[in-house]
């Protein structure tokens, strides 16, 4: 997989609701000078949704999407439910690891990093992700889309309801 290379598939769905009632916390973008960039360009200066990951608790079937992504070959999976609200835009950004490559002890192997997106529920209206030279609207719940690390790719919900994703984390 090279690193603009998008994976697209389907997961059976087998988890229900209860990714809504995590608990949600709202951490700022890591990236100041893509933040500072942004706000220059005239973006609202709340950049990211709100996340639960797996420093608090997990769904009861969390463990399924591990084990899923363990049987491609992925080591220290981590998950994090992401909630993005009414407004919320992430411009194109690649992600930066730092926790999860401090963590694992990954410096220097940063091109092992995997990273997918898992669409948990159907797509509504103002829904949107993109990756490179591809917008992606009208999923159905079960879509997952995984990347090589430094993939640029973008968010956003300018519709009424929030919008619910699951982001896994692994190195090959």
């Amino acid at each position: 997989m090279t690193t603009n290379t998008v994976i697209k598939y389907h997961l059976e769905v087998f988890w229900d609701d209860e990714y809504k009632d995590l608990t949600y916390e709202n951490e700022p973008f890591n990236d100041v000078a893509s933040t500072a960039q942004w706000i220059g360009q005239g973006y609202w200066p709340k950049f990211t949704g709100d996340m639960c990951d797996m420093r608090s608790p997990q769904p009861s079937w969390n463990d399924q999407f591990i084990k899923h992504f363990e049987s491609l070959g992925w080591k220290d999976v981590s998950t994090s439910y992401y909630r993005m609200n009414t407004g919320t835009v992430l411009p194109m950004h690649s992600d930066l690891y730092v926790k999860y490559i401090d963590l694992f002890k990954l410096q220097g192997q940063e091109q092992t990093l995997r990273r997918a997106i898992v669409f948990l529920e159907e797509w509504k209206s103002g829904h949107y992700f993109e990756s490179p030279g591809e917008a992606l609207t009208g999923w159905s719940a079960g879509t997952v889309v995984e990347w090589v690390y430094d993939m640029p790719h973008m968010a956003a919900n300018i519709g009424l309801d929030p919008r619910y994703t699951l982001q896994i984390t692994g190195h090959v």
